[in-house]
């Protein structure tokens, strides 16, 4: 199954509503993610630009997108932010494939 790094950013409210009741947020989000078929390998709370990171898997790019338009139309998060992962093997075969691309470069 494809993974996905997903980078999120609490809104200023969502933090006061943790402070005020601290929560585990990665097993309230868990459902959601596995409800559109997917799985939550693990996250970690970051300083930074992003609060909050964690690597998932979902069947297809239109569940990882649909988990990500559900998280933003919430309003709890300022940015969220989805990469594509790919396995050192898709690495080398895509590597391997732009060996053989006949793409031109633009020209001063």
């Amino acid at each position: 199954m494809p993974h996905y790094l997903i980078q999120t950013a609490y809104t200023p409210q969502s933090w006061a509503t943790m402070v005020e009741k601290p929560q585990n947020r990665l097993e309230l989000v868990r459902p959601a993610v596995e409800g559109l078929g997917g799985k939550i390998a693990d996250a970690w709370l970051a300083f930074g630009e992003y609060d909050l990171v964690a690597v998932a898997e979902f069947p297809d790019n239109v569940s990882a997108a649909a988990f990500a338009i559900s998280v933003a139309g919430a309003g709890s998060v300022k940015a969220f932010k989805t990469t594509p992962l790919m396995t050192m093997d898709e690495a080398v075969a895509a590597m391997t494939k732009a060996g053989s691309s006949t793409y031109i470069p633009p020209k001063k």
